[in-house]
């Protein structure tokens, strides 16, 4: 048969599926005529259907050569059942839009997916099908089939090349392809990658480096060298050998001077100590010499705000609570000058210190000293009282005189009752002798008579003076009252002596630990701390710089 070989090349010339050469014949009305008459039209289709196959089965193993993902055939079988299109596979459904000029990966084909259907497949009018428009390609036709009564839509257009409206034809090793995109790609990151890395250079040098360069240059470079004289004492307090309770507890401790010391550090950093060692050692007048650099020079007519501010930076006094030590760090343009000022404000701490209890102790001894004045007064008072009663009366010691009277007047009355008992005695007799009875009758007489006049002597005032009983008594009462004021002058100065020994305890005095010393090499500035302190700084500014605006960036990007 002469007619085979002809359809059979006629049928792998054209890039048509069966379903579009079929849809063709039977829009045109045409039917394949055997040349020598001998095949039928069965024959000649059940030829051509086999030639169609094998040309459906070459072009689906060159798709499945592509490499082409789960997803993009997903992809083509629903832009396939989209456009109305019987496959039995994906790869069917790839193969049946190429033939009828659809790329189904085409990002317009993609979106259209997502369009709500009005009835008609995208692309096609109303009254046109998809083999008319599959076979306006196949036929090789420049134009697409749109339909008369609808709104026309170009399917493919009036002129185009392979590589833009269709898929890559290349028959070339799927796994090369992907190594050459993957090595784009990592050029592309790499380029990326290398340029952030440079943009992160630049803003790091010009906010972090080249900060820390400039301030490594002062301080390495033009920094005034700078002397610093360091200082301990601790400010003690006299106690007794014998202090007992928290007294005894705390003695010899910080906790026992703490706010002696915190009261001296508040006057050493304060601007009365700073005004005061500028009037006496020209604090001010030497940091504002020229051969200082600008930054810590004191300008000239600066308030005393400016040198306030630099005396603090200047003077560093800290303050140890366990230990109770204060500690003060001096730093001058000379060594000479910070040795001066040390000295100087260690002497204005001595003062304070004596300063602290000084009214204390001056309240408690004029408290005990004016009682004690009062009470030897009081004494003086009493002596005199009793000198003035011993002075009114003759006698040299009125009491003495008196038990002296007193004494006379007992022994005579012992007299008395011994005559009386012996005229009693005589008067018992029958016939008593009478001379002898009016002897010691005469004798009691005169016995009764001194024993008055000796009791008249103390009750009764004779010559123009007291009697001897009221001279005595206003001697005794004059001579208990100087006693009396002699306890009281005992127990002031007592207590004299106990505000004495008390206030003494409350003496507080400065003992030197260090003494202060000039340096001989400068001790600041400190080059390489500052400058590693410096590039920190800088560093943690711009860190904290660049996550705000990541953040603010990502925040407004949302």
């Amino acid at each position: 048969m002469t007619t085979k070989p002809k359809a059979r090349k006629f049928r792998i010339r054209r890039t048509g599926g069966a379903a579009a050469d079929s849809a063709a014949m039977s829009d045109h009305g045409a039917q394949p005529q055997a040349t020598d008459g001998s095949a039928g039209p069965i024959a000649r289709s059940r030829q051509g259907d086999s030639a169609a196959q094998v040309s459906a089965e070459v072009d689906m193993d060159a798709i499945r050569k592509e490499g082409l993902t789960g997803r993009q055939l997903r992809m083509a079988r629903r832009v396939a059942q989209k456009q109305g299109l019987a496959v039995t596979s994906d790869f069917d459904a790839v193969r049946q839009l190429r033939s009828h000029g659809i790329d189904p990966f085409q990002r317009a084909n993609i979106l259209e997916l997502v369009v709500p259907d009005d009835g008609t497949a995208p692309g096609f009018g109303p009254g046109m099908d998809v083999r008319s428009a599959g076979g306006g390609q196949g036929n090789g036709g420049g134009t697409a089939q749109t339909s008369g009564n609808g709104p026309g839509r170009v399917q493919l257009p009036q002129t185009i090349t392979k590589r833009q409206t269709l898929p890559s034809t290349e028959q070339g090793n799927p796994a090369e392809r992907r190594a050459r995109e993957i090595m784009s790609i990592q050029r592309d990151i790499a380029r990326r990658r290398r340029k952030n890395v440079l943009m992160l250079f630049s803003r790091l040098s010009v906010f972090v480096f080249l900060p820390t360069f400039a301030a490594a240059w002062y301080f390495y470079v033009i920094a005034t060298p700078m002397y610093a004289t360091n200082s301990e004492f601790v400010i003690q307090q006299a106690e007794p050998q014998g202090a007992a309770g928290l007294g005894g507890l705390f003695q010899g401790t910080g906790m026992a001077t703490q706010q002696d010391s915190t009261t001296v550090q508040s006057y050493l950093t304060s601007r009365a100590a700073m005004v005061r060692l500028s009037q006496d050692q020209s604090f001010i007048e030497h940091f504002s010499q020229p051969g200082i650099d600008a930054i810590q020079r004191l300008p000239e007519g600066a308030s005393n705000e400016d040198a306030y501010a630099l005396y603090k930076n200047h003077v560093k006094i800290g303050y140890d609570p366990s230990e109770g030590i204060i500690k003060m760090e001096v730093i001058a343009a000379s060594p000479e000058a910070s040795q001066e000022f040390s000295e100087a404000l260690i002497g204005y701490a001595e003062e304070q210190v004596d300063q602290l209890t000084q009214r204390l102790r001056e309240d408690q001894m004029a408290g005990a000293l004016a009682s004690y004045e009062a009470s030897e007064q009081r004494r003086a008072e009493a002596l005199a009282e009793l000198g003035r009663i011993q002075g009114d009366v003759e006698m040299l010691d009125p009491t003495a005189t008196a038990a002296a009277l007193q004494q006379r007047i007992t022994t005579l009355q012992i007299q008395l009752d011994g005559k009386t008992i012996e005229l009693a005695s005589m008067l018992d007799n029958r016939r008593p002798n009478e001379a002898r009875v009016s002897a010691l009758e005469s004798e009691l007489s005169r016995l009764n008579q001194q024993i008055d006049l000796l009791r008249s002597q103390l009750t009764e005032a004779s010559g123009g003076n007291a009697a001897l009983s009221s001279i005595t008594a206003r001697l005794r009462g004059a001579e208990e009252n100087y006693a009396f004021q002699t306890v009281l002058v005992q127990q002031a100065l007592t207590q004299m002596e106990s505000a004495r020994i008390e206030a003494n305890r409350q003496v507080r005095y400065l003992s030197m630990g260090v003494e202060p010393i000039a340096a001989d090499d400068a001790s600041y500035p400190r080059a390489f701390g500052n400058s590693v302190l410096a590039f920190l700084i800088f560093s943690g500014v711009y860190l904290m710089i660049s996550l705000t605006a990541s953040i603010l960036r990502e925040q407004v990007s949302s």
